[in-house]
């Protein structure tokens, strides 16, 4: 099955996605300094990096994929992560955390939203699609997980 424009339109806005996931996280990540949120916010930056780079040759060279580094910067996710950083300024766990959760509700949104025409998506896309999604899942619910239990 060949790749439709709709596919190619989807698979673009998880690649965008993954790089503001990304950039989200590696900012979360320098700015605390909770050891532990630091080697998470990392695995999840390399995992969104993972992601895109796995996503990007799906994009037929006509196209037009966005750039590894693309990122929506007046997209919902950006702000997402904007509040991240004022969140980590406050130096309060559970915002942080809660920022991240909002972020990865994103992320899980378009995950969603890729795989609604999955019937239309060639096997092997879909199959990527949506593995990289329970990914994405497992991430929400850990970061979920750290802000319930936060004080």
């Amino acid at each position: 099955m060949q790749i439709t424009k709709k596919t190619t339109e989807a698979v673009s806005d998880l690649i965008i996605i993954n790089n503001d996931r990304y950039e989200g996280y590696q900012k979360a990540m320098e700015q605390t300094n909770d050891s532990d949120l630091k080697t998470l916010f990392s695995q999840y930056s390399e995992q969104s990096k993972s992601f895109s780079a796995e996503l990007q040759p799906l994009i037929p060279s006509s196209g037009n994929a966005p750039k590894r580094d693309e990122t929506r910067i007046s997209g919902k996710f950006y702000r997402a992560w904007m509040d991240i950083k004022n969140a980590l300024s406050a130096n309060d766990r559970k915002a942080v955390l809660s920022s991240c959760e909002y972020g990865e509700d994103v992320a899980k949104k378009a995950y969603v939203d890729a795989l609604k025409d999955r019937e239309l998506m060639p096997e092997d896309v879909t199959e990527l699609i949506q593995n990289q999604y329970y990914d994405i899942i497992e991430a929400h619910n850990t970061v979920r997980s750290l802000r319930d239990s936060a004080k």
